[in-house]
């Protein structure tokens, strides 16, 4: 088999997979925001993503005329990584002329479950994995030709990261020391320009002047250096062919200060100004955590991450959280012959090993030490301390890259394998897609009621608050789907919905008051250290004087909801409507909870177990509606009125 024949194999095979198990509406987290971007050309959370939102709105534009418009931009995620695995059996086959050992390791990086849920939702980190892969193909390009033109498209690719989403830049050592790794030797002088680009891709990334400029120095050097060697022009040519390269790329981010001029629907950040665009871009409304001290004990980050790696290849032999006596063997089974792929081609091929190694380290420890997580939502509950502070979801999907590396390793092993055995290669590659049939049902987004109940919980939500109403969000979960529901479906524009996290900063503060004048005060320009629920308090307060009816979602638990205001509440299981009687601060609408329960029956039953907990959360939440009726005729359960919020 050709490179191209094996790369569109591994692409098609798993093409169809992820497209067989692609979620056919908005899933939790993320998704319904950059969906309802991609609508409106919006600006998502910073970094802002602008190519993302410009790919996904390209492709849906034409795509949404034949399927929902929410799988469509689903779709942009199923074909990246299709493409990542077919880019990286082209990849491997390059380094290795083995084609069924390629052709084994991409289908078995395609297949690790992570991967593989970031393939079936609209997310940003299926187009970065490949960004990732394709840098990765230009390095070698690069490694192989003398000129600067690949030196030049693989400096491109680096820089594009910056627009698109900086996890990509994971690869970055990986592309350098591959772009350097010549036949004839090292050639130092085109790693060094890479080397400056790449560093000048995360300075612009963070939006540091100090890190920018050594980078840029850097180009410099290499430049000089292959001037020395091979002449002025070719110096000179790598120099102004890298650094043009990178800035055609940044280009991408003038997209969002000229869409703010706009006023988008979503529009996080409001970059219109430069210093604006500067906060979104380098993240500053975000706490990140620097390198020390670390947020959690190291032994923690890296159990965490050996958390993370047992849901990769058998999901389906243990979907929850928890670890199972058969998947944990499966996970063994798969380390060892990653182990021993991994020698064979050290010792075969070292020059892809390299590659590998490098790609490993940099997605696997060099992820843990950079990002420096705290715990993750499910790890360590009964074994660390209450009060240690956890990750807001688990991040497995930060680890991509390593545990790409780790199923081409795998793959190639398990050709390797049979081969020793006396067996054919397809016999290696039927076993490098294990994780295929072993994690198919622990990750298909297409099963009821799951693929229903981010939908159902955003309409059912806007159906709960009264007209023209104000509804207050608790956060995420709450806000991408009604924010999706608002702008794609174009369901109950009339709710103005407020989320309280976002209140702490100034361009939301300004967004509500510019959008609707009633909600926010002028003199809250000048707010101290308040908190979302205090400012939520004042907004409440004003729409309430206004004439205006005010719900908030019954993810809001009680305290939150006593913060917001003693004004007496009506809970219909979905919201808590303002109104009613201040002694008695809590009543019960049974007429509307009826109606809601109605409207949400089929997404209030049971979920399968999960790694995520969103889904079964939420579901459970859009139970509370037949819980009201059956509290007004029957009296309360405790343990319901604690999962309803009620107390």
């Amino acid at each position: 088999m050709t490179a191209r024949r094996v790369a569109a194999t591994a692409a098609a095979v798993l093409g169809v997979a992820y497209l067989a198990t692609l979620a056919p509406d908005v899933t939790f987290w993320d998704a319904g925001e950059f969906i309802a971007s991609a609508h409106s050309l919006g600006i998502p959370h910073p970094p802002g993503t602008p190519l993302l939102v410009l790919l996904l709105h390209a492709w849906a534009s034409i795509a949404s005329h034949i399927v929902r418009y929410a799988a469509a931009t689903n779709m942009v995620s199923a074909m990246s990584t299709a493409a990542a695995a077919g880019a990286t059996a082209w990849l491997v086959m390059q380094l290795t002329r083995e084609p069924m050992a390629a052709l084994a390791g991409a289908l078995c990086a395609g297949a690790m479950s992570s991967v593989w849920l970031n393939a079936t939702e609209t997310e940003v980190y299926a187009a970065s994995l490949a960004l990732a892969v394709l840098t990765l193909v230009a390095a070698l390009r690069a490694s192989e030709e003398g000129g600067v033109r690949w030196l030049g498209l693989t400096s491109y690719l680096i820089a594009l990261a910056v627009p698109l989403h900086l996890s990509a830049l994971v690869a970055g050592p990986a592309a350098i020391m591959l772009a350097s790794d010549r036949i004839e030797g090292v050639d130092w002088w085109r790693g060094a320009v890479l080397a400056g680009v790449w560093i000048l891709a995360v300075g612009a990334g963070r939006m540091s002047p100090v890190l920018a400029a050594y980078g840029a120095g850097m180009v410099v050097v290499g430049g000089s250096g292959m001037a020395r060697r091979d002449g002025a022009w070719p110096g000179v040519r790598a120099v102004v062919t890298s650094l043009g390269a990178a800035a055609l790329a940044w280009s991408a981010l003038l997209v969002l200060r000229v869409r703010a001029r706009h006023d988008p629907f979503i529009h996080q950040g409001n970059p219109s100004t430069w210093p604006a665009l500067v906060d979104v871009v380098a993240r500053h409304q975000y706490d990140v955590a620097p390198l020390w001290p670390r947020q959690a004990p190291v032994w923690i980050q890296l159990a965490n991450l050996a958390e993370y790696a047992d849901w990769q290849v058998a999901l389906g032999l243990g979907p929850g959280v928890a670890p199972t006596v058969p998947r944990t063997m499966a996970t063994i089974a798969f380390l060892l012959l990653a182990v021993y792929g991994a020698a064979r081609m050290r010792r075969e091929h070292p020059r892809a090993w390299r590659l590998w190694a490098v790609l490993f380290v940099c997605g696997s420890i060099g992820v843990a030490a950079y990002l420096n997580l705290k715990a993750g939502a499910s790890f360590g509950w009964g074994v660390l301390p209450d009060s240690a502070p956890h990750e807001a979801r688990d991040r497995d999907y930060f680890f991509v890259l390593g545990f790409w590396a780790w199923g081409v390793w795998a793959g190639y092993g398990a050709v390797s394998f049979m081969r020793r055995l006396g067996r054919r290669d397809i016999a290696g590659v039927a076993l490098a897609c294990l994780p295929l049939a072993l994690n198919w049902r622990a990750v298909s987004r297409r099963a009821e009621p799951e693929a229903s109940v981010p939908r159902t919980w955003a309409t059912a939500l806007l159906a709960a608050t009264p007209s023209h109403g104000v509804l207050v969000a608790a956060g995420d979960n709450d806000t991408y789907p009604l924010w999706y529901a608002q702008e794609v479906l174009g369901v109950r524009r009339d709710v103005h919905v407020v989320t309280l996290p976002l209140l702490v900063t100034r361009w939301y503060r300004d967004e509500l008051r510019r959008r609707d004048s009633v909600l926010m005060a002028p003199e809250l320009d000048v707010v101290g250290l308040w908190s979302p629920a205090e400012l939520g308090a004042l907004v409440v307060r004003r729409a309430l004087a206004a004439g205006r009816p005010v719900a908030v979602s019954a993810n809001t638990d009680a305290a939150t909801r006593g913060a917001l205001g003693s004004v007496g509440w009506t809970a219909n299981g979905l919201t808590f409507v303002a109104g009613g009687s201040v002694v008695a601060p809590l009543a019960f609408d049974a007429t509307e909870a009826a109606r809601l329960a109605r409207m949400v029956e089929g997404a209030a039953s049971g979920m399968r177990e999960s790694t995520d907990p969103a889904d079964d959360y939420f579901s459970s939440l859009m139970g509370c509606p037949r819980y009201v009726v059956q509290r007004v005729r029957q009296g309360p359960v405790a343990s319901l009125d604690s999962l309803c919020n009620f107390r």
